[in-house]
């Protein structure tokens, strides 16, 4: 899969509400906030399930309340559809 173009990144992000690009990297990250743990973990079984389908997965943290995801395509070297995609499909989790 091709890496997007910068122009491209940017038309991407402005598709995805509270994503912004990585400083230092070729790659898209998130900030999410829940009630609780048990939220913030059925959001990432949500996000893991949504990742399989897509045969791509994130770079993420979770500390009790908090996820924090990074998407980019290894395989392509940086930032692709793929990652817009998956994006897109976890904000549909929340």
């Amino acid at each position: 899969m091709p890496r997007l173009s910068e122009s491209e990144r940017t038309d991407a992000l402005q598709t995805l509400e509270g994503w912004s690009l990585v400083e230092g990297r070729e790659a898209i990250s998130k900030h999410y906030g829940f009630g609780n743990f048990v939220e913030a973990f059925g959001f990432m079984t949500k996000c893991a399930l949504e990742a399989e389908k897509a045969d791509h997965h994130p770079e993420w943290s979770n500390v009790y309340k908090t996820v924090d995801v990074v998407l980019t395509t290894h395989d392509a070297g940086g930032l692709t559809e793929k990652d817009v995609a998956l994006a897109r499909a976890f904000d549909r989790c929340v």
